[in-house]
C-alpha cells in the first residue's frame, strides 16, 4: 500500500496524547463510611473495575477513529509500478496487408479489429500509430478515432524487425519513459521474431482467420503464339480449401470470352489455358470466385500491337547467321557493309552489331558513344587480326577493358553465368552435360566488366558494361563453331530483346519496374499512367528512340492503364498486387520472448485497464472512522 501524502501520518503519534491523559489521570474517590464495611467494600471493587473498562474501550474507539481520520487524509492506494509512472507513451501497429482481409468470426479480421479499436480507445492520453503504409505521431484519442475506421488495405507487409524500428522512431528519447508497442497483425510469417528491447513492453494480439484457405490466380503468360492466335497459360493455386474446383473468367475489357473451371480435385495447383486472337490488342481481366481473400481473385493484363525492335548490323564478315537471328516479327532487321555505312541511321536504332570490323574509326566510336548514352545497346565481335589501337580506344570509352594480341591457341567455352540477365528464364536448371563450343583463337582481356559467358580456364568470352557487349574471339566459322551452338540464340536474340524492352503482359505494384516506350518526346513534353478515375506522372527519361519509364509503388491499384502523350494514347500497361501475401502461413506469437499475447483486442484493453488502475482506499477509511465514532457514543449511553 502506498500513500498519496504520507507527511500526514506523522499525524499518528498525536495517538499518544489520548493515551497519556488516561493513564495519568488523577481522579480521586471520596470515602463515605457506612455501617456494613464489608458489603461495601465489595461494591466498591465492582464498580472500579467496570468503570475501568468502559473507559478502555472508549479509548480504543478515539484512538481508531482518529487513527482512521489520519489514514484518509494521507489517502491510501495501490498500483502497479505501469500506473505510478507518469510518463507513458504507446505506439499502435496495425497490420493492414491483404493477408488480413481473410474471414474471422465476425467478419475480414482487419476490419473486426478496427472497430474494436474505434470502441475501446478512450482517455486523455495522446498516442502514436502506425500502419504498413501510414503514420500519426502523438494523436489524440479522438482523432483516432476519427482515422481509424477509414484504414483500407495495403500491398506493403512490414516484418517484425521494420515494425519495432518503426516503433521505436515513433517512441521519444527521454529516459524513464514507460513504452508500450500494441501490435495487431495475424503474423503471417516472414521472418523469425527479433529481440524486444528491455525498456519495450510489447502487447500483441493475433488476428486470425477461421480458416487458414485461399485460391489465387498467380500469373498469366504466353506459351505460344502464331500468325492468328495467342496461347495464354494461366497458374491457379489452393491452399487449404476443401473446394474442388473454381470457376475462373476471361474479360477482353468489359466483355466476357471465356468461362472455364480448373479441378483441384487431384493437385493444389493448376493451369487453365485460353486461346485469344491476336489480330488486335487485349485488354484483358482474370476472375475468379473466392470469399476468403478478394485481393489475388483478379489478375489484370495487356497485351499490344508490338512496336519492332530496331537492329542494325554493321559486316566486314558473313552476317548470315544475323539476318536468321533477326527475320522476325519482333524485329526490324537491317544490315550494311562498313564502307556503305550510313551513319544518320544509327540514332534511330536500338541494337548495333559491329560484325567484326578490322578497325572502329573515331568517327564510328564517337557516334556509337552518343547512341550509346541516348539508351542504345552495341554488341562487339572482333574481328581476327583486328586494329586493336582503334578497338581500344572505342572499349575504353564503354569502360570495357583492353585487348591484348590474340592468342591463337584452342579453348573450349564452358562457362555460363546463369545469374547473368541474359540467361534469366532460359534454363530450366544449370546445364552440366553441354556440348561446349570452342574457338581457335581469342584476345586476351584486361578488364572490370561483368562476364556472362567464360572460357575453360575462367577468363571471359563475353563481356557487359551497361548495354554494351563484347566477345573476346571472333565467332565466324573459321575461327568458331560458336555460331552453331544452341547457345548463340539466346545470346545475341536477349540483347537485342533488351535494348528495348517490350512490355510485359503486366506489372508488379511495389517492385522496381521499367517500360521503354518507343515515341519520341519534345521540350516540354511528359508521359502519363491513367485510367478512367486518376493519373499519376511516373519517372522517367528520354532517350533517342525511346522514353523509359519507371514505377515502383505507383499506382496504388490495380488495373489496366493507360500510357499517354498530352491527349495522344500510346500504349496499354497493367498492375498487380504481388501474390506472397496468398500463401497463409502464420508465426505463433506465443513463441516470441518477452511479448504479452492477448487473444482479442478486448482482452488487451482490459488488462491495460487493470494494469493503468489505481485502488483508492481513504473513502474506506472514512466510513470506518464514522463507526468507531458510533461505537463510542454507543458504549458511552448504553454500557452499564
Amino acid at each position: 500500500m502506498q500513500f498519496k501524502n504520507p507527511e500526514i501520518l506523522y499525524a499518528l503519534f498525536l495517538l499518544l496524547i489520548p493515551i497519556f491523559i488516561h493513564l495519568f489521570q488523577l481522579r480521586r474517590f471520596q470515602k463515605v463510611e457506612f455501617t456494613n464495611v464489608a458489603f461495601l467494600k465489595k461494591v466498591t471493587i465492582q464498580t472500579r473495575k467496570s468503570s475501568q473498562l468502559k473507559k478502555w474501550l472508549t479509548l480504543l474507539m478515539r484512538l481508531l477513529a482518529l487513527a482512521c481520520i489520519i489514514f484518509a487524509f494521507a489517502q491510501p492506494f495501490t498500483a502497479s509500478k505501469t500506473a505510478l509512472n507518469s510518463k507513458k507513451e504507446t505506439v499502435i501497429y496495425i497490420d493492414n496487408s491483404f493477408s488480413t482481409q481473410a474471414k474471422g468470426a465476425k467478419g475480414p479480421i482487419l476490419e473486426r479489429a478496427l472497430q474494436d479499436l474505434f470502441d475501446k480507445t478512450g482517455g486523455a492520453e495522446k498516442l502514436s500509430w502506425f500502419t504498413n503504409n501510414s503514420e500519426r505521431k502523438n494523436t489524440s484519442p479522438q482523432d483516432f478515432k476519427n482515422e481509424v475506421l477509414s484504414i483500407t488495405y495495403s500491398q506493403n507487409q512490414l516484418t517484425p524487425s521494420q515494425v519495432l524500428l518503426k516503433a521505436n522512431q515513433l517512441f521519444s528519447n527521454e529516459k524513464g519513459i514507460s513504452k508500450r508497442l500494441v501490435y495487431l497483425s495475424d503474423f503471417q510469417q516472414q521472418e523469425t521474431f527479433p529481440e524486444i528491447p528491455e525498456d519495450l513492453l510489447v502487447n500483441a494480439v493475433q488476428l486470425k482467420p477461421v480458416k487458414a484457405s485461399n485460391i489465387s490466380i498467380d500469373s498469366v503468360f504466353v506459351a505460344s503464339k502464331n500468325a492468328s492466335t495467342t496461347q495464354l497459360k494461366v497458374n491457379i493455386s489452393t491452399i487449404g480449401n476443401e473446394t474442388t474446383e473454381a470457376p475462373i473468367s476471361l474479360f477482353n475489357k468489359e466483355k466476357l470470352i471465356a468461362k472455364t473451371a480448373i479441378d483441384f480435385s487431384a493437385n493444389s495447383n493448376g493451369t487453365i489455358t485460353f486461346d485469344i486472337d491476336n489480330s488486335e490488342e487485349f485488354i484483358g481481366k482474370l476472375q475468379l470466385n473466392d470469399a476468403n481473400l478478394p485481393f489475388d481473385n483478379t489478375l489484370f493484363f495487356s497485351i499490344n500491337n508490338p512496336d519492332k525492335i530496331k537492329v542494325l548490323a554493321i559486316n566486314e564478315a558473313d552476317g548470315y547467321f544475323l539476318q536468321r537471328l533477326f527475320e522476325k516479327e519482333e524485329f526490324q532487321f537491317s544490315q550494311q557493309t562498313f564502307k556503305m555505312l550510313n551513319y544518320n541511321e544509327i540514332p534511330d536504332q536500338n541494337f548495333i552489331v559491329l560484325n567484326e570490323l578490322k578497325e572502329i574509326p573515331a568517327s564510328l566510336a564517337t557516334a556509337l558513344k552518343a547512341f550509346s548514352e541516348d539508351g542504345g545497346s552495341v554488341l562487339v565481335i572482333p574481328a581476327s587480326e583486328a586494329d586493336l589501337n582503334s578497338y581500344n580506344n572505342f572499349l575504353l570509352t564503354m569502360s570495357l577493358g583492353t585487348l591484348s594480341s590474340e592468342t591463337p591457341v584452342e579453348k573450349k567455352i564452358t562457362k555460363i553465368i546463369f545469374s547473368h540477365p541474359l540467361f534469366k528464364d532460359v534454363f530450366e536448371k544449370e546445364v552440366a552435360n553441354f556440348q561446349y563450343p570452342k574457338v581457335n583463337s581469342f584476345y586476351n582481356i584486361s578488364t572490370n566488366a561483368t562476364p556472362a559467358i567464360g572460357f575453360e580456364d575462367n577468363q571471359p568470352f563475353l563481356l557487359q558494361n551497361n548495354k554494351t557487349y563484347l566477345f573476346t574471339a571472333a565467332i565466324n566459322k573459321e575461327n568458331s563453331n560458336f555460331q552453331n551452338s544452341p547457345l548463340v540464340v539466346p545470346t545475341i536474340y536477349n540483347m537485342a530483346l533488351q535494348s528495348l524492352p517490350l512490355p510485359n503482359l503486366y506489372y508488379t505494384i511495389g517492385t522496381q519496374n521499367s517500360i521503354a516506350v518507343p515515341v519520341k518526346l519534345g521540350p516540354d513534353e511528359i508521359l502519363t499512367i491513367e485510367d478512367s478515375t486518376a493519373q499519376f506522372i511516373p519517372i522517367q527519361q528520354t532517350k533517342a528512340n525511346f522514353v523509359l519509364i519507371s514505377t515502383t509503388d505507383d499506382p496504388n491499384t490495380a488495373g489496366n492503364y493507360k500510357i499517354v502523350k498530352e491527349n495522344e494514347f500510346l500504349e496499354n500497361i497493367s498492375y498487380n498486387f504481388n501474390r506472397n501475401e496468398s500463401e497463409l502461413r502464420y508465426l505463433n506469437p506465443k513463441d516470441w520472448k518477452g511479448a504479452e499475447v492477448y487473444k482479442t483486442v478486448d482482452d488487451l484493453f482490459d488488462s491495460i485497464s487493470e494494469a493503468n488502475s489505481i485502488n483508492s482506499f481513504w473513502k474506506w477509511f472514512a466510513i470506518f472512522a464514522l463507526l468507531f465514532l458510533l461505537f463510542e457514543m454507543l458504549i458511552l449511553k448504553f454500557y452499564k
